[in-house]
């Protein structure tokens, strides 16, 4: 995990590890091992420069306080961390065994959340000196673990939504046609790091027939007069993500084009409009696939219509059928239908949105109209 950590304090830090180890024991877990990655950081204020094969693992249990184990060469840099004075750093030196330090925190009968992206050699570790234990991904044991954002959460979301609104504005005044994809792109994460983004995650510039694929990997194709362009892009800014996407033509479009580009607008506008605390996840996909499919568009809809967003640019919860999560106020998470047409064009409009108390609020402003760009 690179990128700026937020400007939060150690209480903030300390009632989210409170908050974690209560959840986890309403879920009936024993526990929580964070390995390095964005939960890690999100609880902690702490994000290894690398992450390597020595074991780094914050330790959660209800009743206990958090602990986290450390190689004693980073403990220095963990030591410094803006979480650091809610926990206790325990280290281990090499030749020694962590995965036995770790186990003397532990239940060695219980059940525990698992950082996703923990080594699998540690996880075997654990196993090894704790055969009686159990683990689930915290994906899978609590999704929602940071799926409700503060108030301070949500203005470092809204001020990098902003920042990729003002990358959009600029974007749209340079040169498109007889450029490659890669060069519009190149200009994309320059203007993201222009306006203060630390990371730039995606920059997705399809022109043309790429467009009908959602997740076009950027190449040297040339941009000609008469292409749709999909443009989606975004990345971390003072540690909280951005994720947008509009589509943009070269010249004027073809009736077609901009009948299908209407139509996607009018499903994003869709589910957005279905956003209300207590509405299942679901339903913001029912309602924007329901203006694709009535128009007859329906098999070219090849995605879901949602990601949450946070410390990370894609996380729970998903606007997907068969999510009945409800909606909560201030969770945070994309809009983002689209039309795929093989071997021609693709249309996608993307907006963050978060839960208000009686509705939904974008985080991204710039129009959602056709925008004809040279």
């Amino acid at each position: 995990m690179t990128g700026t950590a937020a400007p939060f304090a150690a209480d903030d830090y300390r009632a989210r590890m409170e908050r974690a180890a209560r959840s986890a024991a309403e879920a009936g877990l024993a526990g929580l091992l964070v390995a390095p990655g964005p939960d890690l950081v999100w609880l902690t204020g702490y994000a290894p420069t690398a992450a390597t094969e020595r074991l780094t693992l914050l330790v959660l249990a209800p009743g206990q306080d958090p602990v986290l184990v450390v190689p004693t060469l980073e403990a220095p840099d963990a030591a410094k961390a803006a979480g650091a004075s809610a926990l206790t750093l325990r280290d281990w030196t090499d030749g020694k065994d962590p995965y036995a330090a770790t186990a003397a925190l532990l239940d060695a009968g219980g059940r525990f959340g698992i950082s996703d992206n923990a080594w699998a050699m540690h996880l075997l570790g654990l196993q090894k000196a704790l055969p009686g234990t159990s683990y689930a991904s915290l994906t899978e044991a609590l999704p929602m673990l940071r799926a409700v954002k503060d108030a301070a959460e949500l203005e470092l979301l809204a001020a990098a939504g902003a920042a990729a609104d003002a990358a959009f504005e600029e974007i749209r005044k340079v040169r498109f046609g007889g450029r490659r994809e890669s060069e519009v792109a190149a200009d994309l994460a320059d203007l993201l790091r222009r306006f203060g983004h630390s990371q730039v995650d995606f920059t997705i510039v399809a022109s043309g027939p790429n467009g009908a694929n959602p997740h076009h990997e950027v190449g040297e194709r040339v941009i000609g007069r008469g292409d749709m362009v999909v443009l989606d892009f975004g990345g971390l800014k003072d540690g909280y993500g951005s994720d947008t996407s509009r589509t943009v033509h070269v010249g004027e479009p073809t009736d077609e084009e901009r009948r299908v580009h209407d139509l996607v607008r009018a499903a994003q506008e869709a589910g957005f409009r279905a956003v209300r605390p207590g509405v299942p996840c679901q339903e913001v996909d029912r309602a924007a696939r329901a203006v694709i499919a009535d128009a007859g568009y329906g098999e070219y809809f090849i995605h879901r219509t949602g990601h949450g967003i946070g410390v990370t640019t894609h996380e729970p919860p998903y606007m997907i059928e068969g999510e009945e999560q409800p909606l909560v106020p201030g969770m945070c998470f994309s809009v983002e239908p689209g039309v795929y047409l093989p071997g021609r064009f693709g249309v996608r409009i993307e907006d963050i949105v978060t839960v208000t108390d009686n509705g939904g609020r974008r985080l991204n402003d710039t129009t959602r109209e056709m925008v004809i760009v040279d």
